[in-house]
């Protein structure tokens, strides 16, 4: 009896004790990018607004962003970024290799992306709608008016599905005109070898906006599919996800609370308000939870600004692209951000 409780102890221990080796050796690549000094971040690199290489080879736009803002939280620096230039078919294996720490392109959370493809998705960052651009005098004003007709769209996507999808039920007979690289499905579509071409109405505005005459071309009122836009980490990996996720929701309280890149610094050591003083590591511990320093939000902010002041730069008014944030607003404002309390 005694020997047979020596071997159930010794194997209870040999048990923990290969558990808690192979957690040393499961690294969490938040600490690899932590011994590395920078992120590499994966982005399209060719999408006005949102990830965009200007003449100067400077990268900009809300996805972008979003990596500086990582970055920030992190080195307090939003330039410590490698970007690396992905493609729709590419992207998730860069991501499951671990050639890119994080994915901010422009791509839909699904579920099936969610679970089957490897990945981890972070907080909503822009909320889009699939749609349709034409050009003015085709003589087509809504999808029924395709009927027959060619339609360029990007293969590897959500937009082709989606689409195969709506006319199927609609009963529209159309031909899908595919290409890997999404500027020769714009170029194609520019050059009159397609009726029509769909993707994100985002991505939409955005290439329109470069055509030479965007006044040519208007894009159709209706919407196909529902395309929440959220950055994505490979799965598994419970603390990296954490800090890209609450890295998120800082952008996205700041707003709602009034802290901005131009009042961060003073109310972080002035406010007297609990809820800031907390958000803002001024007291509390919270940034250690997510495996950040605790002033990871001044930092954020501070770098890149809030939601709104990203937005805006990227998006907004006085931007080219003019877009409206419609749902993209804050939840108390009519739209569907919302960020978990930081408590």
């Amino acid at each position: 009896m005694r020997q047979w409780h020596s071997f159930i102890v010794t194997t209870v221990l040999m048990g923990l004790s290969l558990v808690g080796c192979s957690q040393q050796q499961r690294q969490s690549q938040l600490d690899t990018i932590i011994s590395r000094g920078n992120v590499v971040c994966g982005v399209s690199g060719e999408l006005p607004g949102f990830s965009f290489v200007g003449q100067d080879g400077k990268y900009s736009g809300l996805d972008v962003d979003v990596c500086r803002a990582i970055a920030a939280a992190l080195f307090d620096n939003p330039e410590a970024v490698e970007f690396r230039n992905l493609n729709a078919k590419e992207r998730f294996t860069a991501v499951q290799t671990g050639e890119v720490d994080v994915l901010s392109r422009n791509t839909t959370w699904t579920m099936s992306r969610d679970t089957s493809v490897g990945l981890e998705f972070a907080p909503t960052v822009f909320y889009d709608g699939q749609g349709v651009m034409v050009k003015q005098n085709g003589g087509i004003k809504s999808l029924a008016d395709l009927k027959g007709r060619s339609i360029c769209t990007q293969t590897g996507t959500t937009n082709e599905q989606n689409l195969a999808d709506e006319m199927r039920k609609r009963n529209i007979s159309y031909t899908p005109v595919v290409f890997e690289d999404v500027n020769i499905v714009f170029a194609t579509y520019q050059e009159g070898r397609c009726d029509a071409v769909t993707s994100d109405r985002s991505q939409l505005l955005s290439r329109r906006s470069a055509l030479p005459k965007p006044e040519e071309h208007v894009i159709l009122t209706d919407v196909v599919s529902k395309e929440p836009l959220a950055p994505a980490v490979a799965a598994g990996d419970a603390k990296w996800n954490d800090a890209v996720r609450w890295t998120i929701y800082t952008l996205i309280n700041a707003e709602e609370m009034g802290i901005n890149s131009k009042n961060v610094t003073q109310l972080a050591s002035s406010s007297k308000d609990p809820g800031v003083r907390r958000f803002l590591g001024a007291e509390g511990n919270l940034g250690e939870g997510a495996g950040l320093p605790n002033d990871f939000t001044v930092r954020i902010i501070k770098h890149v600004g809030n939601y709104g002041e990203i937005y805006d730069r990227n998006l907004g008014p006085k931007t080219k692209l003019n877009l409206p944030r419609g749902q993209n607003q804050l939840w108390n404002q009519g739209g569907l951000l919302y960020a978990p309390p930081f408590r």
